[in-house]
């Protein structure tokens, strides 16, 4: 299958004019740079619960590396854009398996550029994996950020609301983990294997978007295109 041909069976949405493919893992391949765009890793979450004592299976950080470096495989980015909290706390690095670590380090230098953006859980995301450290940053009409700002923000790309999305089907409900977007801003869906989601529907999303998003929804063979309309709240 060519390159083109495989575009047109993919799900292409588009962002202020920049065009992204929403991929099956939750993060989106930026089609202009080759810039794959992930957010909300969470790192390390099922240790800081545990280490609180909510005990929950501590394989957390290797499913959502393992989910990453498979999209990596198969989409072969120019570069990987992490949008903040990809680390649970600042105490994940210490925390983390050797055998993780070091899987997170090969992740990090399989692709030509790697950048970490400060999240809110992140502030300081640990040095020893390589890549670059930034608050945010431009890519062609989009800004990348982890926190969403309210107010209108042509072009934002941004994590942290975690959005999910609630379906009717026949005889039953869906509620999945999907990409939030009106064609003028774009909301990441959380990429780590315990971070939670709110429902677009929900009225944290009001300040972003001027109607309910549209959303493309994870499934579990493939992403689809869901309009606002068919949205439902939880």
């Amino acid at each position: 299958m060519t390159p083109a041909r495989a575009e047109t069976l993919a799900t292409v949405i588009t962002v202020n004019g920049a065009r992204l493919q929403p991929d099956i893992s939750g993060a989106a391949l930026e089609l202009e740079t080759g810039a794959l765009l992930c957010a909300d890793l969470h790192l390390e979450k099922g240790s800081a619960y545990a280490a609180r004592g909510q005990l929950l299976p501590p394989y957390d950080t290797r499913a959502t590396l393992a989910r990453l470096a498979g999209a990596i495989a198969r989409l072969k980015p120019a570069s990987v854009i992490a949008l903040g909290d990809s680390f649970h706390d600042l105490g994940a690095d210490g925390r983390m398996h050797g055998d993780d670590a070091k899987a997170l380090t090969e992740i990090v230098n399989s692709v030509a550029r790697w950048i970490w953006i400060e999240g809110n859980h992140d502030p300081v995301p640990p040095a020893r994996f390589g890549g670059e450290r930034m608050a945010g940053l431009r890519l062609g009409p989009l800004t990348l950020r982890h926190e969403p700002q309210a107010g209108p923000a042509p072009g934002e790309v941004a994590g942290h609301l975690h959005p999910c999305a609630r379906i009717n089907g026949t005889g039953r409900s869906v509620r999945r983990r999907c990409f939030a977007t009106d064609g003028t801003r774009l909301v990441l869906p959380a990429f780590g294997a315990y971070a939670g989601g709110l429902n677009v529907r929900d009225r944290a999303f009001n300040a972003l978007f001027e109607r309910t998003p549209d959303a493309v929804v994870i499934g579990t063979g493939r992403v689809y295109p869901v309009p606002a309309a068919r949205l439902r709240p939880d």
